[in-house]
Formats: C-alpha cells, structure tokens, sequence
C-alpha cells in the first residue's frame, strides 16, 4: 500500500479500499450529484447498510469499474 492507495471510510479502518459506494442526501443534494465513500471487503456490507435504511445509497460499484467510469467521462 502507498500514500496514494485509496483506504476504507469506515472510522478506525486502514484497509486498502475494494469499493466505492455511492450516494447522495436528497434533503441537501440534487438528485444527479454523487457523494462517495470507499469500502475495503469486511466493511462494504455495514457502510451499505448504513447508508441504505437512510434511503442514501444509490450504487455500489468496484473501485477499479468507478476508475474505469471517472477516466471515460474525461
């Protein structure tokens, strides 16, 4: 892992991310904006959980498939 490795967003977690987690707060977001938080393995499923009964959530996708989308757009 090197200091330009993507890590995990759960609190207290150093794992090297695997997951990008999308979503947005529609109370203070327009619908069209994406918000991301990324997720190593062992925390993918909580931070989507925590996001999900939020109503927040709206894709989970592999940090390599997001990089892949974000160097398309470009």
């Amino acid at each position: 892992m090197t200091d330009e490795t993507p890590i995990c967003s759960a609190k207290g977690c150093r794992a090297a991310a695997v997951w990008v987690l999308a979503w947005n707060n529609p109370k203070i977001h327009t619908p069209e904006r994406r918000k991301t938080w990324l997720a190593c393995e062992e925390h993918r499923e909580h931070l989507s959980q925590f996001l999900g009964v939020r109503g927040f959530l709206k894709d989970v996708v592999l940090l390599k498939e997001w990089e892949e989308r974000e160097d398309g757009d470009g």
